[in-house]
Formats: C-alpha cells, structure tokens, sequence
C-alpha cells in the first residue's frame, strides 16, 4: 500500500518541505533506508544521514536546522519519534488486518464466534466455545471447549487456549503462549511417588492485555489465575497456578512466577527474576533482572535487586563493599603478620 507525501503530512498534521506527490510503500531506518521507504529523524546523533539518505520521505522536528541540501521529502512534525511511532503502528494495522475464513478449519455447532472475525487455516474452535467481534484467530490454533473470549482478540499462529479460559477485549497473545495449562500439583506419598492434584480451575485475562511467544500461564488448582487489566507479558514467561498480576503490571523475558504469588499494579519486573510463591508483591515496585524474590514486599514503589531481593540502594552499597573484599583480606593478612611479629618481640622480651 502506498502513500504520499501530502497524505502522511495530513495524517501527523505535519509541514510538507519538498515533494508533496512522492509516494513511499515502505517503513525503514535512515541509514538503510532506500527509494520508496519512509523514515525519520530523531536522535541528533543520526543527523549526517539525512544528507545521504535515498529515503524518499523523512519525518523531522520542527526545529531541526537543515546544515547541507537534502534529497528526500521532509515531513516536519512536533516531535519525529512519537509521529513514526504513530505511523508503525498504523502500518501494523493494515498488515495485520486479516479478513474472511480459510479452509480447512474447525468450528464446533454449539460454538458461537462474532461478527467480522478472521479463522486461519486448522484452527480449531471448541464446543460451547464464545468467539466475541472482529477477532483474529490465526492458522493452528487451539481454542478449547467453552472457552470465551471479548471482541478484538487476536491469537497467533500455534496458540493455545485450554478449556473454561476467559480472555477479554483487546487481548494480543503470540505464537506459542499456552493458557491453561496445568497447574503443577503433586503430593508427595509414603513410597516417595507423587500424586497428581487435578488443577480444576481457569485462567482469566482481562482486557487490553498483551501476551509474548511462547509464555505460559497455568490454570488454577481451584478457582482462577487472574492476569488484570493492561498487562505486558514478555516472551518465555512462566506464571505458575492461582497467581494474579495487578492491572498494568509488565513483566520482561524468562521471569517465573510461583503458584498463588499476588503482584500488584504498576509493578515493573525485569528479565530472569525469579518469584517464590504465597507472597505478595507491593504496588508500584521495580525488581531489577536476575533478582530472586523470595519473601513478601510490603512497602510500595521500592527498587529491589539481588538474590535474594534487597533494596536496590542497599544492594548498590553491598556491591562496593564486596569490590573492596580482595583489598580488605590483604589487609588482614598483613595485619596478622604484623600482630604475629609484634607478639614474638613481646614474648622474647620476657
């Protein structure tokens, strides 16, 4: 799909510095960026490329001074980021704008699915499964017996969702998340075996909530493991059974979660943390990657860091006494030397 010069400027309300008819059919960074492509220009650093560029549009700031003659079609705007920011997600859009039903797939009779809604090739709906308007189900994927789910869902390629799982309005899950998996339950026997405990629950997720490739998210041993509100869940994520995640929490690559652990909103976890389970984790905290997490966090809008998780400003600390520590030993030995010495004179003077 293509557009001019004079229709992006219309779009980000932008003034047009050159050819207002060129056309672009492309979205690329101004190093790279070739005939036909759309870029921008934000950061000073990347300045020099605008006088070498063959992109054929550039989006700039409205203060940018021109040092030397450009090639290309400046689009000038209040601020290039957040406008080629608009205009991604724009051409996401379109290119993701999946329509009609493809052949071969599955809907069961007693299955309901909306209005203006995309079935991929193999994908299967089960019974009594809700499909609510204009969602997205992508080729081979799994949508179990009375499943439900809101308007505007989109499940990619090869996603799972098992049965009695609820998913909301503008929910995005990626290729290879699973939702309601089992829960890992067993009790332990005399014989030293374990029995499964059935895991007879579901998963809720609430709207607005986007779900990164291959996450998982186990179903409740009873009752729900609840994922609220404008959560991010980065790719590989473990969330264990009967967790709940607060409203607007993210969560970044190969954390886990254990079962029945209650994070609250607006906490922010960076990548490979580990969280024990049966604790809480305070609204507004920050846990630093790497860190393990093994005890409640009471008090709201801290830093954490380590393992296990300390305030980061103690941790920071604790980091430059640790540097010290060849230094101090050194130190020590030379004292015991010096105190060894010291004590012989003492005792050959008796």
């Amino acid at each position: 799909m293509q557009f001019t010069a004079q229709e992006i400027g219309f779009m980000l309300n932008g003034t047009i510095e050159g050819d207002p008819g060129v056309a672009v059919d492309k979205l690329a960074k101004i190093e790279e960026a070739g005939a036909g492509s759309l870029s921008f220009l934000a950061n000073p650093k990347y300045e020099q490329y605008l006088y070498t560029t063959d992109a054929s549009i550039v989006i700039v700031n409205h203060d940018l001074e021109v040092a030397a003659p450009v090639k290309s079609t400046l689009i000038r705007v209040e601020n290039a980021y957040s406008a080629f920011s608009v205009l991604l997600q724009r051409y996401n859009t379109i290119k993701l704008n999946k329509t009609g039903v493809e052949q071969p797939h599955f809907v069961h009779p007693t299955a309901k699915v909306g209005e203006n809604c995309y079935l991929g090739a193999f994908a299967y709906i089960g019974p009594g499964a809700v499909i609510g308007n204009n969602c997205k189900i992508y080729p081979n994927t799994y949508v179990a017996d009375n499943v439900t789910l809101g308007n505007n869902v989109t499940l990619f390629p090869g996603v799972v969702v098992y049965f009695e799982c609820v998913i909301g309005n503008n929910v995005v899950i990626h290729s290879g998340a699973i939702i309601g998996s089992d829960g890992f339950g067993f009790a332990p026997q005399a014989d030293g075996t374990y029995n499964k405990i059935a895991q007879i629950g579901n998963v809720i997720i609430e709207d607005d909530v986007e779900i990164g490739s291959n996450t998982t998210i186990d179903r409740a041993t009873m009752g729900s493991t609840v994922i609220r509100k404008g959560v991010k869940l980065d790719n590989l994520i473990q969330v264990a059974h009967n967790v709940e995640i607060g409203s607007n929490t993210v969560i970044a690559a190969q954390s886990g979660i254990s079962g029945s652990t209650k994070i609250a909103e607006n906490v922010i976890i960076g990548g490979q943390v580990g969280v024990v389970g049966h604790i809480n984790i305070a609204r507004g905290s920050q846990v630093q990657a790497q860190s393990g997490v093994s005890r409640t966090i009471a008090e709201e809008g801290k830093k954490w860091m380590g393992s296990p998780a300390t305030l980061l400003s103690d941790h920071m600390r604790s980091q430059v006494v640790f540097t010290r520590l060849p230094g101090m030993e050194k130190k020590i030995v030379e004292l015991e030397k010096l105190v060894a010495e010291l004590q012989k004179k003492y005792e050959n003077s008796i």
